[in-house]
C-alpha cells in the first residue's frame, strides 16, 4: 500500500511582490573597477599566478561557489573572468541558482526564514517557480540545469540580466552548472517543480563537470565557500575522470586546489586531522586540501568573508593577466 502523500495543491503561494527581501543589488554589487579590498594572504597571489598559467595552456579553471558568494555580491566579478577566459566552469548549488534568477528578475532576493516560516509562507513566492519551468524545459530539450536556466534568464531579457552568472554563461558559452539535492531549495516545494525533470538536468550537469575535471591536470579547483556539495560533486567526478585518464595513459595528478571559507582550521594542513578532531567533518579539508592532491598537487586554505576574499583574488588576477 503506498503511503500518503502531501497535496501540493492546498498551498497558498503569494506573489513576490509582497515578500520583503533581504539583498538588493543597488547595495550589495561589487563591481570589477572597484577598487581591491586591504584583504592580504600569500595563497592570494599563488592562486592568480596558477589560474594565469593555467588559462595560458588551455587548462580547467572551476570554481565551485556556495550561494553566499553571490549574496555578498561576487557575481560581476565572476562573470568578468569568464569572458576573460579565466574562469572556464562555475559549479553553483540549487540555492546559488535562485539567488541568481532573482537577482535577475527583480534586482533583490533573500527571504528572512525566522520571518516566513512561522507563518508556513517561506519560499512559497509565484514568480521564483518560474525557475521549475526552466527546469522543465531544459529536460525536454536535453539540457543540463544550468543552461536552463541562463537561457530563460537571457532570452525573456530579464531586467538584471547582466549581474546574472548564469545568462553569462549562456552568452559566453561557458558552463554553468547547478547541482541539486531534492528537497533542500525552496522551488521543491512548489506545485509545478518535476523531480524527475530537476535530477535529468542536474545529471546531465554533473557529468557536464566530470568532462571540465578532465583538463584539470595543471588547472586550479577553488572550492569557495560549499561545505558539502562542493568537496562531494568533486570527490566523484575526479575519481571518474582519472579512471578514464588512467585507461588513456595520462593523469589528473598536478594541479592547484584551493578553500575559501570562514572556519578556522589550525596551521597543519598538510594532514587530514584525526577523526576525533571536529576539523575531521569539515569536508573541504581532508577531501579538497589533502587527499585529492596527495599525489602531486598543490593545495591552500583561504580564511575570510567572501565580500573581501573573492575581490582580492580578482583583482591578483588581473594584475597578472595585464602583465
Amino acid at each position: 500500500m503506498p503511503f500518503p502523500q502531501f497535496d501540493r495543491s492546498q498551498l497558498r503561494i503569494l506573489p513576490l511582490m509582497e515578500r520583503a527581501h533581504d539583498l538588493d543589488l543597488k547595495r550589495m554589487v561589487i563591481a570589477p573597477t572597484d577598487p581591491p579590498p586591504s584583504f592580504q594572504h600569500e595563497a592570494i597571489d599563488l592562486f592568480a599566478e596558477r589560474i594565469v598559467q593555467a588559462a595560458r595552456q588551455n587548462r580547467t579553471i572551476l570554481f565551485c561557489c556556495g550561494a553566499h558568494v553571490l549574496r555578498q555580491g561576487n557575481s560581476l566579478l565572476l562573470i568578468d573572468l569568464m569572458q576573460r577566459g579565466l574562469l572556464t566552469h562555475l559549479a553553483l548549488n540549487g540555492a546559488g541558482a535562485i539567488h541568481d534568477f532573482e537577482l535577475a528578475m527583480i534586482g533583490q532576493t533573500c527571504e528572512s526564514v525566522a520571518r516566513y516560516i512561522k507563518a508556513g509562507q517561506f519560499g512559497l513566492w509565484t514568480e521564483t517557480a518560474r525557475l521549475n519551468d526552466a527546469t522543465a524545459a531544459g529536460h525536454r530539450d536535453g539540457i543540463g540545469l544550468g543552461e536552463a536556466i541562463g537561457r530563460m534568464i537571457e532570452t525573456e531579457q530579464f531586467p538584471h540580466r547582466d549581474h546574472s552568472v548564469l545568462a553569462a554563461g549562456y552568452r559566453l558559452n561557458v558552463p554553468v552548472t547547478v547541482h541539486v539535492c531534492i528537497g533542500q531549495d525552496i522551488v521543491h516545494e512548489h506545485p509545478n517543480f518535476d523531480g524527475a525533470a530537476a535530477g535529468a538536468t542536474s545529471y546531465t550537469d554533473f557529468l557536464i563537470y566530470t568532462q571540465s575535471i578532465m583538463g584539470l591536470e595543471q588547472g586550479v579547483f577553488l572550492n569557495i565557500g560549499s561545505a558539502v556539495l562542493g568537496p562531494e560533486v568533486y570527490l566523484k567526478a575526479l575519481s571518474m575522470a582519472r579512471n578514464v585518464a588512467g585507461q588513456r595513459g595520462e593523469e589528473i595528478r598536478h594541479f592547484t586546489t584551493g578553500v575559501f571559507d570562514l572556519p578556522d582550521l589550525g596551521d597543519d594542513l598538510d594532514q587530514e586531522a584525526p577523526k576525533s578532531d571536529p576539523r575531521y567533518y569539515f569536508r573541504p579539508f581532508k577531501t579538497i586540501l589533502v587527499r585529492t592532491v596527495a599525489d602531486g598537487g598543490e593545495s591552500r586554505y583561504v580564511q575570510g568573508d567572501h565580500r573581501l576574499t573573492v575581490p582580492a583574488l580578482y583583482h591578483a588576477i588581473m594584475k597578472r593577466w595585464s602583465a
